[in-house]
């Protein structure tokens, strides 16, 4: 499978970084179109400390966060220089569904389709499978603004 983004690249488009840091590399990207990113899952995520211990499970919601990080991946790469030097905000999370836990050792495919860019608002349809299963669904909206000082 060809990289096309490794994690220094991706470092270089996003804020994030460990523990929040949710996208190991993109595999595959259209700018402004889709994108798709691999999330290697591992037990030493701090998060599983917590969730739950004796049985890890990751949080739902930093499947959600690692769909929203392809995504902003992808609207940055179609983005004027401008709007590089901002950074991205959730506006709205809809339609979230979990449909199968996320155990260390699983690898999330996370893929990600535009569905509008208006007015400086994307929408994405985001979808995270693991071995081919569908685990994460949802439809997700952001928009770029300067960072806060």
């Amino acid at each position: 499978m060809p990289m096309l983004l490794d994690v220094n690249e991706i470092m270089k488009i996003l804020p994030h970084r460990f523990p929040f840091l949710m996208v190991d590399r993109v595999i595959e990207l259209e700018p402004g179109k889709r994108c798709v990113g691999l999330k290697n899952v591992t037990i030493n995520e701090p998060f599983f400390q917590g969730h739950f211990p004796g049985h890890p499970v990751m949080p739902g919601v930093l499947i959600v966060e690692a769909m929203a990080q392809v995504a902003g991946i992808m609207a940055y790469m179609a983005s004027d220089d401008r709007t590089k030097k901002k950074v991205s905000y959730f506006m709205s999370i809809d339609s979230a569904k979990f449909r199968k836990p996320v155990f260390p050792g699983d690898q999330l495919r996370i893929e990600v389709e535009t569905t509008m860019n208006r007015r400086g608002i994307w929408g994405v349809n985001g979808k995270v499978y693991v071995d081919g299963t569908l685990v994460t669904e949802a439809a997700l909206k952001a928009t770029f603004a300067d960072a806060a000082d």
